[in-house]
This record gives structure tokens, C-alpha cells and sequence, in this order.
């Protein structure tokens, strides 16, 4: 319940399209979207930008989990993405990304030197069959909050 809060009050649009974090761990974290009428495209299947956000949350949500009650305080940024689409993602589309272990050492490695760290991870996206739909790339940016302690 408390997850729905949030995703109403902080992501309403993954809210509306449905997108569920179905789990976390240190290095895991995996996400959901539904194919339902307000995520379709015109094709019948699930809208790309739809698809982006589950996939980002499968990320961000490790990056969070990472950056959570540090000290001092680490910033956490978005600043690139590639995607690549090899089936029409129909269903519930579940994305993965197994990468945690390197966000936490790009969020140490900015807390240790005060410099601002990027890291690109890896979301991929599976249907029900567990066939591959989507991959996504995103590059997370790490910057320690300067006068947040």
C-alpha cells in the first residue's frame, strides 16, 4: 500500500499506466506493466514511452535503495537512455535489472572522492513466455549533496 502511495504521489503517470515494482534486493530489482487500454499504441501492443518508465524503475528503484540515508547525502540523476524494442510486448511485461552491485560502487565511489560517478545499467524486458521484448540502457549520475550531511 505504501508503494502505491508513492507512486501515486511522486510517479502519478507510472501510477495510472500501472507499473508495480514486483521486487528488490541489494543487487535485484524487477518491475511490472500490464498491457491495458491506457498504455496501448495504435499497434496493439504496449506505448514505448510505457515500457521506458517500468524499465527505469526497475533501475531507479536499485539507485534509491543505494543513495537511501547516505551520508553525506548522494544526488542521483538520469542523464541517458538507449532502448532497443525485438517483440511486440503484449501481456504483462516484467523488466529485470541484476546490476545493483555496480550502482553501489559508483554511489561509494562518489561518496569516497566528492566527485560526481556514472554508471550505465541494464533493464531487460521479458513477456509472460519469458521471451525478451525490450532492453534499455540508462546512465544513472552520482554526485554527493554539497552542505547535506
Amino acid at each position: 500500500m505504501k508503494m502505491r502511495l508513492f507512486m501515486l504521489t511522486k510517479l502519478p503517470m507510472a501510477y495510472l499506466a500501472d507499473v508495480r515494482v514486483a521486487a528488490v534486493t541489494a543487487e535485484r530489482a524487477a518491475a511490472t506493466i500490464p498491457f491495458k487500454y491506457l498504455n496501448k499504441n495504435p499497434f496493439r501492443s504496449i506505448y514505448f514511452a510505457c515500457l521506458s518508465m517500468a524499465a527505469e524503475l526497475s533501475t531507479g528503484v536499485l539507485c534509491l535503495l543505494h543513495i537511501h540515508q547516505a551520508q553525506p547525502a548522494v544526488s542521483m540523476l538520469l542523464v541517458h537512455m538507449e532502448a532497443s524494442f525485438t517483440k511486440k510486448a503484449v501481456g504483462k511485461i516484467t523488466f529485470v535489472c541484476n546490476e545493483g552491485e555496480q550502482i553501489r560502487q559508483a554511489v561509494a565511489s562518489a561518496k569516497a572522492t566528492g566527485e560526481g560517478r556514472a554508471v550505465t545499467v541494464t533493464a531487460l524486458g521479458t513477456d509472460e513466455a519469458g521471451e525478451q521484448v525490450a532492453s534499455f540502457r540508462f546512465t544513472w549520475s552520482f554526485k554527493v549533496r554539497r552542505g547535506k550531511q
